[in-house]
């Protein structure tokens, strides 16, 4: 499995502002969003915290890759894509209750699996 190199990483946990989350549809109809919610779980997986997801929790259950767009706060941007995994249960869910606001649902843990990594269209992994 492919995994973060340590300087997407270390611009992840120093991003400015939400990530964008992407997802396509079973008829290929795009869907993205801005997530706060979000956090690095290992070296090969990105949780986003399903707050209120509607479309983009409808795309995952269909299958739907997904795309996670950040800025760092030097105004490098990294686009990594992957496998999505829905989680109500589990390591993963459990670790993003820990981290998620608790006045925020927290309803699942979105979790990317990193198979590509992109700055610009220099790829990386």
């Amino acid at each position: 499995m492919a995994g973060l190199p340590e300087i997407v990483q270390r611009g992840f946990k120093g991003r400015e502002g939400p990530v964008v989350l992407a997802t396509v549809d079973p008829s290929g109809i795009p869907n993205a969003i801005y997530a706060s919610c979000v956090s690095l779980f290992d070296s090969n997986t990105l949780v986003i915290a399903d707050n209120y997801l509607s479309k983009t929790r409808s795309n995952i259950e269909a299958g739907s890759k997904g795309s996670v767009l950040f800025i760092t706060k030097e105004g490098k941007s990294y686009q990594v894509k992957g496998r999505v995994e829905y989680h109500r249960d589990g390591e993963v869910f459990e670790d993003m209750k820990r981290w998620n606001p608790p006045q925020l649902p927290g309803h699942a843990a979105v979790a990317l699996k990193v198979e590509e990594v992109y700055t610009g269209a220099e790829r990386l992994v």
